[in-house]
């Protein structure tokens, strides 16, 4: 359901400004810190918005009273629709009760690319408990600890190895589930995606599109040198590229974007 919740959530948003889109990347989690059933949305959101004739406008204020009551809303809506009429009651009694919307955490903006770079691959990539918080194991009990999300008080818990492995597991989603969903700008296959690299100035287009310093980039991104053997630390030699399945020339595939983007090439290296 979470799809279609942040969908509407984006037109709720854009309604006042049907012409303007911004983007969204937006992350399902299904676990809080003491493991239970907490499921919640990462939402990376643009500082600004792209028209369909070509301009971007920047948007940096955010109204987050808005912002809690439109989640509200929405899904209210769509469990309704979901559930039928028997949850009329419990939708009423829902809006009695969080007269200011749901709870929304806004963090402030995040313009630098290495702390977006940082968000992104943490909340992408991380597990339901990673290995510093467990504490012990002796051989029926599990001890583990998390500083409670209200407060940050340290909390410590121990449980049956069982019980601890059922809480894990509940968070495993099915088969083919996507967490990771992209909206708006950051959505595949829109008809407009071929102008928007205009909004980008023109100083920023090589840096973008330009595929000279792909083992650079792929160094600040990943952390790791891609021709670097792991082991014996020694340079390897870049021999072979394979591009969906079927062997292509890097130089072949450079040209080829350069040319989508109606940009003149230039000598090609690492």
């Amino acid at each position: 359901m979470a799809a279609p919740i942040v969908g509407s959530l984006n037109l709720s948003l854009s309604a006042a400004i049907p012409n303007f889109v911004p983007g969204f990347i937006c992350v399902l989690h299904t676990f809080g810190r003491p493991l239970e059933w907490n499921p919640h949305i990462h939402c990376l959101l643009t500082e600004g918005e792209y028209s369909d004739d070509g301009f971007w406008r920047t948007v940096k204020y955010f109204n987050y009273s808005y912002l809690r009551k439109s989640f509200q809303t929405v899904l209210l809506n769509k469990l309704q629709k979901r559930i039928g009429p028997s949850f009329r009651k419990t939708k009423s009694e829902i809006y009695r009760k969080d007269k200011n919307g749901f709870y929304v955490y806004a963090k402030p903006n995040l313009c630098d690319p290495k702390s977006i770079v940082k968000y992104v691959s943490r909340y992408l990539g991380r597990p339901v408990i990673v290995l510093s918080r467990i504490d012990s194991y002796d051989g029926n009990n599990v001890a583990f600890h998390y500083n409670r999300h209200e407060d940050n008080a340290f909390v410590k818990k121990t449980l049956p190895a069982i019980d601890f492995i059922k809480l894990l597991i509940q968070h495993i989603p099915q088969k083919n589930f996507k967490m990771t969903r992209y909206y708006g700008l950051y959505a595949r296959h829109r008809e407009i995606d071929d102008k928007l690299y205009k909004a980008v100035h023109k100083s920023k287009h090589r840096i973008i599109l330009d595929l000279n310093t792909w083992r650079k980039r792929f160094l600040l991104t990943m952390g790791c040198d891609p021709l670097q053997c792991p082991d014996c630390k020694k340079e390897m030699l870049f021999l072979e590229l394979y591009h969906k399945h079927e062997r292509v020339s890097l130089e072949e595939l450079y040209k080829r974007v350069m040319r989508k983007h109606k940009l003149s090439p230039r000598s090609r290296s690492a």
